[in-house]
């Protein structure tokens, strides 16, 4: 399971250092550095300033996640999923109306505005955790997602706004992208087949 953690977090953030992935993969830590070096020395991981996936370590990660959906209910992961569409589409339109503002860039000078599209990440926030529930009593790996988004709710209630959106750290934003692409996954779909179909983002 730990190998399947491990390579699965360095496919979502592309490349990440040893400090992110050990922050990202719920895991003990000795264990996680002792999986990377295994890892690379396999030629599964590039290490170079960051770690990355080699093209036989993405095809190792396909074949663990196929074997990860071989043994859960795909019927209860597609429902599940099913429902996580709607609730994307509201977290999309309200990151939407967190960056812009009548089609222009939202220049957070509206402290009104501002709260009341805050104020909607809360319903956001629980009614996406029954669904993260469900999908976890399939692929267990996904109970850590509730942990993630509960941190950067935590601080976008504290007033640290920056978690709500920001790249290159657990945002809620970030966290909800990679909770996406893991259901995604899971339901035996693509990206690709996703925005065809008008679910994207």
């Amino acid at each position: 399971m730990i190998e399947l953690k491990t390579l699965q977090t360095v496919r979502l953030k592309g490349r990440v250092s040893l400090d992110d992935l050990v922050a990202g993969v719920d895991e003990d830590t000795a264990a996680i550095a002792e999986t990377v070096t295994r890892l690379v020395d396999a030629g599964l991981l590039i290490d170079g300033k960051t770690l990355r996936l080699s093209p036989s370590g993405r095809a190792r990660l396909d074949a663990l996640l196929a074997a990860e959906r071989r043994s859960a209910d795909v019927d209860a992961i597609a429902a599940a999923y099913r429902k996580f569409r709607a609730v994307n589409a509201d977290f999309k339109a309200l990151v939407s109306d967190w960056q812009l503002r009548g089609g222009q860039l939202n220049r957070h000078d509206d402290a009104d505005y501002d709260a009341a599209v805050l104020a909607r990440l809360g319903d956001v926030h629980q009614r996406v955790a029954p669904i993260i529930a469900t999908a976890a009593q399939q692929i267990p790996r996904l109970s850590v997602y509730p942990r993630k988004l509960d941190v950067a709710y935590a601080k976008v209630r504290s007033g640290d706004t920056a978690w709500l959106t920001r790249p290159l750290i657990d945002s809620y934003h970030t966290v909800w992208f990679e909770l996406h692409e893991e259901l995604i996954g899971a339901a035996g779909l693509t990206r690709e087949e996703e925005a065809e179909a008008g679910h994207g983002g």
